[in-house]
């Protein structure tokens, strides 16, 4: 898993994001995604919607996903 494959799965299961990934070490990894879908979600919210397009992934291929995550 890399972070071009992180940004392309956040991205398909949001359609419309502004999605950012850094992590150059295959298991650690930061994203800011800016999604008109996380208005009047709160955060915790927000960081499920983004775990839910990596699905099993998270935990498996991807050890930590810092986010960042807010409406536009």
């Amino acid at each position: 898993m890399n972070k071009d494959q992180i940004k392309q799965l956040i991205e398909a299961g949001l359609p419309g994001a502004q999605v950012t990934v850094l992590g150059d070490d295959g298991q650690h990894f930061e994203a800011t995604v800016i999604s008109s879908e996380f208005a009047g979600k709160p955060p915790l919210a927000q960081h499920r919607m983004v775990y839910a397009t990596l699905g099993e992934r998270m935990g498996r291929d991807i050890h930590a996903l810092k986010l960042t995550t807010r409406a536009p």
